[in-house]
């Protein structure tokens, strides 16, 4: 997917100005004049593939996200400098407006939406079948949903497009829209979504959004706006519905991340992935196996380091959860000897060259709806071992531990309150969502985040929850793109 690249024409998004002259020369695939192309029903598939294929950029799921979700929490950190300054900056909480990680996040981003966009905007005009082209825009309204949310949850206000730009000079028209403006459109785009798409689908076609990945994702974001009731009612809807979606809890934890696995009934969404050579492979396996290691836990091509979890995440696990092995290590064995270096271990592999493995990256999944739902229920009215506390409890079951209850002889297993049923919640996410891009949002969307990070002996300001604006977005439109408070 990585091939069907195109260049963003508003300047604002991408800060490019070398994207003006060769814009209509742009096409996915070939050098076809974008004029001439989106023709067709299949011209139509290459753009949509085109929207997932941004989904693996390195500003998005390729390596951006882990360092903006994980490393900035208290799961994950970095070695050193050699590991690079931009991710250094964020783990430690200096990052500044220049931090070039944060500006390719924003670039790739904004380009997966300006192709969603393509999508929306020409789609009308094809002959095509009409429930296909029902499905082809519910997939790319998802994933600019997606790809919004993401960003919302990271810088705040944004510019809000949401229709195809031609020309460059467009884009000095975006100024950035209040983050309740831009999650409306979010929700708008699910709701669209949920409706048009299907349940399930067959051959190559699996891997898609579905309807549930719809819902699912519209429940995350009603959790994250605090409306706990329609969190509630939608989760619920994903739940019940469970007969025609063929979700599942998995019966062994390790089985989600087995690359001969992908796709299976608790996925709900994943970024593919695909070794081979074709620049489709995924880096996962390479970038968090130990830098140390050489060969030894990566395969093939070094271990990297990155992405390394805490003492404090290794000490998150409860004695006997069978998570704890599955996701990640203590070290690795050098012939004879044990060699002490942490490592994440749910996205191993055999790749066919240095990062370019099979390992899907989990988006969306079942374990991740139930304890939603799970806190939503909380959230409405803590009640003593109702069904909060069955949901919250299928997960545990799975990872080989014991019910939490309302009264329990062991003082770690009773959750007496609304308030202690919000740390169960908040630490079972912990360790059953693990190095999957949900830690630092939890924190932030739990107003958790500069309490848990000063445990950790991490002062934070409210200001830091958001990322700076990048500088050079700025600096290209500095009329209408202004930096967030607290930033220079």
């Amino acid at each position: 997917m990585k091939k069907y690249i195109f260049c963003i024409s508003t300047a604002a998004a991408l800060g490019l100005t070398g994207c003006k002259k060769d814009f209509i020369e742009l096409a996915p695939v070939s050098q076809n004049n974008v004029v001439n192309f989106y023709k067709t029903a299949d011209d139509m598939k290459i753009a949509v593939n085109a929207a997932y294929g941004a989904l693996q950029y390195s500003g998005q799921y390729f390596s951006a996200m882990h360092e903006i979700a994980e490393v900035r929490s208290d799961n994950t950190g970095i070695l050193d400098v050699q590991t690079g300054l931009n991710v250094v900056e964020i783990d430690i909480f200096t990052n500044r407006s220049n931090n070039t990680l944060l500006n390719n996040m924003w670039n790739d981003h904004y380009r997966g939406i300006q192709q969603c966009n393509i999508v929306v905007d020409r789609i009308a005009a094809i002959s095509m079948d009409a429930t296909l082209k029902d499905r082809y825009i519910g997939e790319v309204k998802f994933l600019r949903a997606l790809m919004y949310f993401n960003m919302v949850r990271t810088f705040g206000d944004l510019p809000l497009v949401i229709k195809e730009i031609k020309n460059p000079e467009e884009g000095y028209a975006y100024t950035r829209e209040p983050v309740e403006v831009v999650y409306a459109q979010i929700i708008e785009d699910l709701k669209e979504a949920e409706t048009k798409l299907p349940a399930i689908y067959t051959g190559t076609d699996i891997g898609r959004a579905t309807s549930g990945a719809a819902k699912a994702l519209l429940g995350k974001v009603y959790l994250t706006r605090k409306d706990f009731t329609q969190a509630a009612a939608k989760l619920k809807e994903l739940i019940d519905g469970t007969a025609t979606s063929k979700y599942m809890l998995l019966a062994s934890y390790e089985d989600i991340f087995k690359v001969t696995n992908e796709n299976h009934r608790e996925s709900i969404f994943e970024v593919q992935f695909k070794k081979g050579g074709t620049g489709e492979g995924s880096p996962f396996n390479n970038q968090f196996a130990p830098r140390s290691s050489g060969t030894i836990v990566s395969k093939v091509g070094a271990g990297l380091g990155y992405n390394i979890p805490t003492q404090d995440m290794e000490d998150a696990y409860e004695a006997g959860d069978l998570r704890k092995d599955i996701s990640m290590a203590s070290g690795y064995m050098n012939g004879t000897s044990f060699v002490e270096s942490k490592y994440i271990k749910k996205y191993l592999d055999v790749p066919f060259q240095a990062n370019d493995a099979d390992n899907n990256w989990p988006v969306l999944r079942y374990a991740d709806v139930l304890l939603m739902y799970a806190e939503a229920l909380n959230e409405q009215g803590y009640v003593a071992d109702g069904p909060a506390f069955g949901y919250l409890n299928l997960v545990r079951q799975r990872a080989g531990l014991a019910d939490k209850t309302s009264v329990n002889a062991e003082p770690s297993l009773q959750i007496a309150d609304q308030a202690a049923f919000r740390l169960a919640i908040e630490q079972e996410r912990r360790v059953e969502l693990a190095f999957e891009n949900h830690r630092w949002f939890d924190l932030v969307r739990t107003d958790r985040a500069i309490a848990v990070m000063a445990e950790h002996g991490i002062t934070i300001q409210a200001y830091q929850l958001l990322y700076p604006i990048p500088q050079s977005q700025i600096d290209i439109n500095p009329e209408m793109i202004h930096q967030n408070p607290g930033y220079q």
